[in-house]
């Protein structure tokens, strides 16, 4: 199914021992660019997780949020820095010393000096941590594939409907160019009688004139070609695979064509159309660079 490159996933855990929290956010990006924010002692699983994302996306710029809260005492300790109490002693002692002032220092006052005592978790387990972050970027990772899934589905469909207004115009292109050319000889035919008055035309020479006329105004190549792409773009749309690079490409040899007929129109309508082209061709450009 087709993926756009804007998604969201988010998935939460909560046990007696244990809560974890993780959300997946992506926006649009040529390649796969992956930003990992998790806890300092988790850093270990940073490239685990980086090819587990991969599973999940294959293009876009990726923040993955993962938070992660032991609420158990395993590995838990209370840890006291004896020389930083020291130095708070020390220095409570030079004040008293100095300004002749009562210290009122007591244990519980002391230890609630910044880091005389530190909780430390115990670093032994951390490894068996990452089944439990594994299993919730799995779980973030469906919710996220999902909504890209969703809003791809919402992307297809709008262009599809644009090129069924592309293949409507370019209908009116075929149609309108002999027309053209029926206006233009013509419109020569007028002409030169006026200059000729009663002397008949000489078909030859009119005839020559429209065979330079046409072969600067056909259309005919640029629109089998359009419609080609076109189709193309259709069939692409149903593939599986990651097609955001070859509709991109697509796009661009569209508007190529485009950029051809309204270079060789010499009739406002057809010009107008031209123009409607191009412009159709440049909102399919800008739904394209959201789909991997």
């Amino acid at each position: 199914m087709i993926k756009s490159m804007t998604g969201f996933g988010r998935y939460e855990n909560v046990t007696n021992d244990y809560k974890v929290t993780v959300e997946i956010k992506s926006v649009n990006h040529r390649y796969l660019d992956v930003n990992i924010k998790l806890l300092k002692k988790f850093g270990m699983f940073e490239s685990r997780i980086r090819n587990l994302l991969k599973e999940y996306a294959g293009r876009g710029k990726i923040d993955i949020y993962i938070n992660y809260e032991d609420y158990s005492d395993h590995g838990v300790s209370v840890r006291y820095h004896p020389e930083i109490a020291r130095g708070y002693v020390q220095a409570m002692m030079q004040a008293k010393d100095a300004f002749s002032i009562p210290s009122g220092l007591d244990a519980v006052s002391l230890v609630r000096f910044p880091d005389v005592i530190s909780i430390e978790e115990g670093l032994e387990d951390v490894e068996s941590v990452y089944p439990v972050i594994e299993q919730a970027v799995r779980e973030a990772g469906k919710h996220f594939v999902f909504s890209r899934e969703q809003e791809g589905q919402n992307l297809k469909e709008d262009i599809l409907s644009k090129l069924e207004y592309l293949e409507q115009t370019v209908a009116f292109v075929d149609e309108r160019s002999p027309e053209m050319l029926k206006e233009y000889r013509q419109k020569i035919q007028t002409k030169v009688e006026e200059l000729l008055q009663d002397r008949k035309v000489d078909d030859a020479v009119l005839a020559t004139e429209l065979i330079v006329y046409a072969d600067k105004v056909c259309v005919d190549e640029e629109t089998v070609r359009l419609r080609s792409h076109i189709k193309n773009m259709k069939d692409t749309l149903e593939k599986e695979e990651p097609i955001g690079r070859k509709l991109d490409f697509i796009s661009q040899e569209m508007n190529r064509e485009a950029n051809t007929i309204l270079s060789k129109a010499n009739d406002k309508e057809l010009s107008q159309k031209a123009i409607d082209l191009k412009t159709e061709i440049e909102k399919i450009r800008e739904q394209i660079q959201n789909i991997e």
